[in-house]
């Protein structure tokens, strides 16, 4: 006898499917090789771009995070986590100057004085997580097409972002995480 459906619709993306995006992206980067057969310095100023644009979108949405928690403090205590874990990527990416784990609320609400156009904080907190959880999902996307572009190394770190960039969206969009 089978269960019946759950009564509660949920949105976004669904366990099997976060669980099925690291395969599918450390497949892609099985593909890329790390060793393209030309000169040493074939392709490393395209590599370090993407790695620095990486790092800087990374950072940029670190300032997203530090402007939600400083405009809706009720959410500091479920998005610190996630904010510490994209400083660690911006970290890994070869960024992470402007952004530091241990950044209170306070220096949080002075950097975001005069937030960008893009650090704007809607005026609730189911709408200020839809908001982070749309930024992640953006960059989630981006950062997996941008895979087939990049030497092995940075294509298995870019993937592993994007995966925990998902996993983020699915931590954000799930209503009693």
């Amino acid at each position: 006898m089978p269960f019946p459906p759950s009564p509660r619709a949920r949105s976004g993306p669904r366990r099997r499917s976060l669980l099925a995006v690291a395969p599918a992206a450390l497949a892609l980067t099985g593909c890329t090789g790390g060793d393209s057969g030309g000169p040493a310095g074939d392709g490393q100023p395209a590599a370090d771009r993407a790695r620095a644009r990486a790092a800087r979108d990374s950072e940029a949405l670190v300032e997203r995070y530090d402007a939600v928690i400083a405009a809706r403090p009720g959410l500091a205590g479920r998005l610190r986590p996630l904010r510490e874990e994209v400083v660690r990527h911006a970290r890994a990416l070869g960024g992470g100057r402007k952004a530091s784990p241990s950044a209170s609320a306070a220096a949080s609400a002075s950097s975001s004085a005069s937030p960008s156009p893009s650090a704007a904080v809607p005026g609730d907190d189911k709408e200020a997580l839809a908001g982070l959880a749309a930024a992640e999902k953006e960059l989630a996307d981006r950062r997996t097409k941008a895979l087939g572009g990049v030497p092995g190394e940075l294509a298995r770190l870019l993937a592993s972002v994007a995966a925990a960039g998902a996993a983020h969206v699915y931590l954000l969009t799930e209503e009693d995480a």
